[in-house]
């Protein structure tokens, strides 16, 4: 009699806990699914404005509630850059307007010089991704209409990238560049290569990233600024964040994307050096500073909003318990003031550049950690980092940036990336997996998911 009491007991208990952790995980998937429509609620307060002000061009400024564009001419930056988020949110008439502005006014045909890095990643990773979102052929030819008229920047004695290209005329200008932008090319070209059959794509961007790592140090570390006709660094101070950033993102992501041997082996020669030299212990605190890639000795101990990538890399390339600790100083620094700054001494606790730019660096580190750990701690940091950035950035007419991150003074700036990039990874740390398969697609540097494609 006694042992069926106990055995009673025990299957009650067993029960309760049962479904109180049931009842526990329901709740938190309730709150996350509640978090996700407010995410695509502010997105579409942000959209709806871009469309009321600014519909047709490149970015809305919305404080004066005019539109801006970067070269004098529209090239429908925002909607290009928008629309998988878009896609993704299921806002379809929306996506559907988009589509249509883009299929039927976007032009390359233009006598201008634009910055080759930022057309590629937001302009040719937006078409990619949208057309493997829609299967619309429009889209893809645009987006080799494009490749086809930046390929002139490889035209250099090193096969390094020259930063502008004229998109009518085919002449480049401009020799000074750095590891981000001869290096961050990879994952959109190669794309376009798989896409169309045409294997110059492949092969130009993939010896920029080549002749990028060629020339590291014998430390294993990129400088600064190099100089595309002669290949030699102008700029020797080396670091994890603009500049550089995307450079280390690509090496590690086109070899999950592409399966290139190559690039894993450029990431397996580069990483050590950049935990080596660049990786700081301060309080107990790891951070990343800068070094000069020569000597290794160390040059600053700043590290930025930029720098927040580096956590979702980290995660991305198998090392979580490096991930985990940056990630914590990256929220550290976002909780000093309830915004990160754009760059943060982090010896001696001081604002260095005290702007915020909307930035999804951060946000992205804490999707990536959620998805690899499934912590909850992850999906709370992103709401902490919700509410702030509705709480000091929305406006009446969109989201603005912050002048200074200690006044919240507001500045007139509100680039497409806070729609392709800071909007999209909020949405996908509270939404349903199902929204996007993470092990199907990577993310080019702009957050647009590229099909893993064998």
């Amino acid at each position: 009699m006694r042992d069926q009491i106990s055995r009673s007991i025990f299957l009650i208990a067993a029960f309760v806990a049962f479904d109180t952790g049931g009842c526990t995980k329901s709740r938190q998937e309730h709150d996350a699914q509640q978090l996700a429509a407010r995410v695509r609620s502010e997105f579409l307060h942000a959209w709806k404005n871009y469309e009321r002000y600014a519909w047709g061009h490149d970015a809305l400024r919305p404080l004066a509630k005019t539109a801006h564009d970067w070269y004098g001419q529209s090239l429908l930056m925002t909607p290009v850059d928008a629309l998988d988020t878009l896609i993704l949110m299921h806002l379809d008439d929306e996506a559907a307007k988009a589509r249509l502005l883009i299929v039927s006014d976007l032009s390359f045909d233009r006598d201008i010089y634009v910055k080759n890095f930022e057309m590629t990643i937001r302009l040719l990773g937006g078409l990619l991704s949208s057309y493997q979102l829609t299967g619309d052929q429009r889209l893809l030819s645009l987006a080799e209409d494009l490749g086809n008229r930046l390929l002139p920047v490889f035209n250099s004695p090193t096969g390094l990238p020259y930063v502008y290209v004229n998109l009518h005329t085919g002449q480049i200008r401009d020799p000074m560049t750095n590891p981000a932008e001869t290096g961050t090319l990879l994952l959109e070209f190669g794309t376009l290569t798989k896409l169309t059959g045409k294997p110059v794509f492949y092969e130009k961007a993939k010896r920029a990233l080549v002749e990028t790592f060629k020339r590291r140090s014998p430390l294993g570390l990129v400088g600064q600024s190099i100089n595309v006709d002669t290949g030699i660094w102008t700029n020797t101070d080396s670091h994890i964040s603009g500049g550089i950033d995307s450079y280390y993102e690509y090496l590690w992501k086109c070899w999950l994307l592409f399966i290139d041997k190559d690039c894993r082996d450029m990431w397996n020669a580069s990483v050590p050096a950049v935990n080596k030299y660049l990786a700081d212990e301060i309080r107990g605190e790891l951070w990343y500073g800068h070094a000069d890639m020569q000597t290794g000795k160390r040059t600053e101990t700043t590290y930025g909003a930029l720098d927040a990538f580096f956590p979702a890399l980290l995660a991305l390339s198998g090392d979580l318990k490096r991930a985990r600790r940056l990630q914590a100083s990256s929220f550290k620094m976002w909780n000093l003031y309830g915004v990160e700054p754009e760059t943060l001494d982090y010896k001696t606790v001081r604002v260095v550049a005290g702007s915020y730019h909307l930035r999804p660096e951060i946000v992205e580190s804490t999707y990536y950690l959620y998805h690899y750990t499934g912590d909850r701690e992850y999906r709370q940091m992103g709401k902490t980092l919700f509410d702030d950035f509705v709480r000091y950035c929305r406006t009446d007419s969109g989201y603005a940036a912050l002048a200074d991150v200690i006044s919240k003074q507001q500045r007139d700036e509100m680039e497409s990336f806070v729609l392709a990039e800071t909007f999209k990874y909020f949405y996908l740390l509270f939404a349903p997996p199902e929204t996007l398969q993470f092990d199907k697609v990577i993310f080019n540097t702009e957050a647009h998911p590229l099909n893993r494609i064998r």
